[in-house]
């Protein structure tokens, strides 16, 4: 064979190669692109993302996730998110037993680490947001709370949540460190609890995260402390085992995580992951 020849053949080798490279590459059904994929179909079919998608999640992102949810519902006209929010320990609880869904979203990483070892989480979750703790009073601050330490007095009514729960584990996570001991009037179940107690004005203080303070507008006034920065807590979100719809399960998730997820995230007062 001449130079020539051999050469021609390499090229020609070398175009159906590149080919074939291009098109392995591609990883949208039909040509579509990959954003065309993200903005109308599951991440993980392409295909377009249709029925329920029931989220559980972590009663301090019911006001942000309400608000993704129906962006969520804008971008896939097919689908409709329903969600379940209550405190982190009592969706796994909820999980392990049995109960049907399709996204958890937990407000620390030791109840999605439960889940996991639960066996009812479907691959690996992923951290999407971080938030720390923060003082809530009443509009005029009546107990005139002025430090984390003021807390622990007996004249003030302070109420946290339990130690289960995120917010409440992160609490005693700040009392530790500050050598801080509290004497609640009372332990709630969900950082929703907590900070409409103090709504209320059943407390003179309650221990919530910032995102929830900033919620509430001027329902309430924030006191901060330094100690808060000691205890930041990090939130996981995954799909669930045996979700009813695993396409819309993946596409909810991509979308906490990507940049709609990030810049409604922030604007509620949330951290980055």
């Amino acid at each position: 064979m001449s130079a020539r020849i051999r050469g021609a053949a390499f090229v020609a080798a070398a175009l159906v190669l590149t080919a074939t490279a291009l098109t392995g590459c591609s990883a949208t059904p039909s040509g579509a692109s990959t954003a065309a994929v993200a903005a109308t179909g599951s991440p993980s079919t392409g295909a377009p993302v249709t029925g329920t998608v029931t989220v559980f999640a972590a009663a301090s992102l019911t006001k942000t996730f309400a608000e993704l949810g129906s962006r969520f519902e804008a971008a896939h006209p097919g689908a409709k998110v329903t969600f379940s929010f209550a405190g982190s320990s009592d969706l796994v609880s909820q999980l392990t037993a049995g109960a049907p869904a399709d996204v958890f979203a937990s407000a620390d990483e030791a109840n999605m680490t439960k889940a996991v070892k639960g066996a009812v989480i479907d691959g690996t979750p992923t951290d999407f947001a971080t938030n720390v703790l923060a003082i809530a009073v009443p509009p005029g601050n009546p107990a005139r709370v002025k430090s984390f330490a003021d807390l622990a007095s007996p004249s003030v009514k302070t109420v946290v949540c339990a130690p289960q729960v995120p917010c409440g584990a992160a609490t005693a996570a700040v009392e530790k460190s500050a050598g801080v001991t509290l004497h609640p009037v009372s332990q709630e179940s969900s950082v929703t609890d907590v900070l409409g107690k103090v709504r209320s004005g059943e407390a003179d203080a309650g221990i919530v995260y910032r995102t929830d303070v900033k919620g509430a507008g001027a329902a309430v006034q924030s006191v901060p402390f330094p100690e808060a920065a000691t205890t930041v807590n990090v939130y996981p979100i995954a799909t669930v085992v045996h979700a009813p719809n695993p396409g819309g399960a993946a596409a909810f998730v991509a979308f906490v995580a990507g940049p709609d997820g990030r810049k409604a995230l922030a604007a509620a007062g949330f951290g980055a992951p």
